[in-house]
């Protein structure tokens, strides 16, 4: 069953990255970004990361299916995946850095969610749950700076 949250995880992958690949290196440069937007190349690591950490936290959760709210837990896993699709379609594919800050933060509210739920039903999920977090926040800052600089 882990496979299956892995093909998930990537398939959402597959479609953010279908969206991303030609506005990645035609309209993304052509945008004001602050200093400390992260380089390229770290964009592809962290996120094989991120996609392995929530599919192995999943999967920790569908192994404690028989517990109060894993169901549930697990239909926002689902959810949240294509929120995370999405924001690379409204950013990239529509070039709408706009829109995707509208996305980012109700996917932000919705892995916050999860994560409360994966912590209460498996500690090591939410452990692994957390850098996605984490990584979702620093991307919400970023997309929002990227909104106000190109205003």
């Amino acid at each position: 069953m882990l496979a299956a949250f892995l093909l998930a995880a990537f398939a959402a992958a597959g479609l953010g990255g279908y969206a991303t690949a030609e506005s990645v290196t035609t309209w993304y440069p052509t945008l004001i970004k602050p200093s400390w937007n992260p380089p390229a190349w770290i964009f592809g690591p962290v996120w094989t990361l991120l996609y392995v950490l929530m599919s192995v936290a999943a999967w920790r959760i569908w192994l404690r299916r028989d517990r109060p709210n894993a169901d549930r837990a697990l239909a926002l896993f689902f959810i949240q995946l294509g929120l995370n699709a999405l924001w690379s379609v409204l950013f990239f594919g529509l070039q709408s850095p706009g829109l995707a800050l509208i996305d980012v933060i109700i996917l932000w509210l919705l892995l916050f969610a999860i994560w409360r739920r994966f912590r209460a039903i498996d500690l090591i999920a939410g452990w692994l749950w957390l850098p996605y977090l984490l990584w979702v926040s620093f991307a919400t800052v970023l997309n929002a700076t990227i909104v106000w600089l190109n205003r």
